[in-house]
């Protein structure tokens, strides 16, 4: 998982996260008037800035030396631990590795540690990351510390979506939806603030969909660029291939030490998947969109001359279905094989 300081720094220039401008302003007059909530709910795609808003507020929460109301300096000593997720007041809640659950017992030690005094800063601060892992129970457990909030605690909790939440989680956060940007214009930003490549940070920009994350993951490290066209690659050899052909890639597919880390090699080859068919559906409909998979424009346009919309609309659907199922559990290689026969 990336470091603190590599998401805490994305398409910051002039101290503004591009594409989020009006949530930093709203959270900034938030601060400055003393109407900062005890909650707060930031959901949206991966990589699309979640984790980075949240640790630019916290920053801000308790910075010991403002720029401006609620805006922080960003180079005091609570400001660059905050940074790094090492702050002492600041606890961090996650899953303990991609795809895993959050458990009730984490959410019980968090409960212990902001009942605590703040050490050095002003509130202690609880980042809850990717809280649609959390399991029922867990959430559940979140709820009471939700509905009791100690003083000096303030909680930023991230997700996909508020839908994956418990309604009574959401009803008492102030919900922020964050949103990717538009393809065009991540691309200007990773050329301007970055010193991108053109043709690189279009590449970045249509693959990561916009999700400013994402791109600069891409950036980078080129190979996850190369790693996602092989992917893409792979499902153009397997519609062409048998069904004994098919079966007998599966194994190889998913193979990882464990279930866990099965399901989350075989949700990045879905997700990879799922761009391949929405693009295709793009071109199929005659959308001006631009599709995400640019290098592979020449097959999607031939895989998309060759059958009907609603076709690839099934073959979209399956797949989203497939990552929901993965979600819970689903054994990967069953899911996988599911999938493969479909085609």
């Amino acid at each position: 998982m990336p470091d603190g300081r590599a998401w805490a720094t994305i398409l910051s220039m002039n101290g503004v996260i591009h594409g989020h401008e009006w949530a930093e302003t709203l959270l900034q007059h938030q601060l400055a008037s003393g109407q900062v909530r005890h909650a707060y709910l930031f959901t949206g795609p991966d990589g699309v800035g979640r984790r980075t808003l949240a640790l630019r507020f916290a920053q801000a929460i308790n910075c010991t030396n403002p720029l401006a109301p609620g805006k922080a300096c960003g180079v005091c000593r609570v400001c660059i631990h905050t940074e790094k997720m090492q702050q002492v007041d600041l606890s961090i809640i996650q899953a303990e590795i991609p795809g895993a659950m959050i458990k009730v017992d984490q959410i019980r030690a968090l409960q212990h540690s902001l009942s605590l005094s703040p050490y050095e800063a002003r509130y202690r601060i609880a980042l809850l990351l990717d809280f649609e892992a959390a399991n029922a129970n867990a959430q559940n457990a979140l709820l009471k510390t939700l509905e009791e909030a100690p003083e000096k605690v303030i909680l930023l909790i991230t997700a996909s979506s508020a839908e994956e939440l418990l309604p009574t989680i959401v009803s008492r956060c102030e919900l922020l939806r964050l949103r990717p940007l538009p393809v065009d214009q991540l691309a200007e930003v990773l050329i301007s603030a970055h010193g991108a490549d053109e043709e690189a940070a279009r590449q970045a920009a249509a693959l990561a969909g916009g999700r400013a994350g994402v791109a600069l993951r891409f950036l980078a490290d080129p190979g996850e660029i190369a790693s996602h066209n092989e992917l893409v690659e792979t499902l153009f050899e397997l519609l062409e291939s048998s069904l004994r052909q098919r079966f007998a890639r599966v194994e190889g597919m998913i193979k990882a030490p464990d279930q866990a880390g099965s399901r989350a090699k075989l949700r990045e080859t879905l997700q990879a998947w799922i761009s391949v068919w929405r693009d295709a559906l793009l071109l199929v409909s005659g959308s001006d969109a631009p599709i995400t998979n640019i290098a592979h424009r020449a097959a999607i346009q031939a895989l998309a001359a060759s059958m009907p919309a609603d076709r690839i609309h099934a073959y979209l659907r399956r797949l989203e279905e497939g990552l929901t199922m993965l979600d819970q559990n689903v054994n990967p290689r069953l899911l996988l094989e599911n999938i493969l026969l479909d085609y």
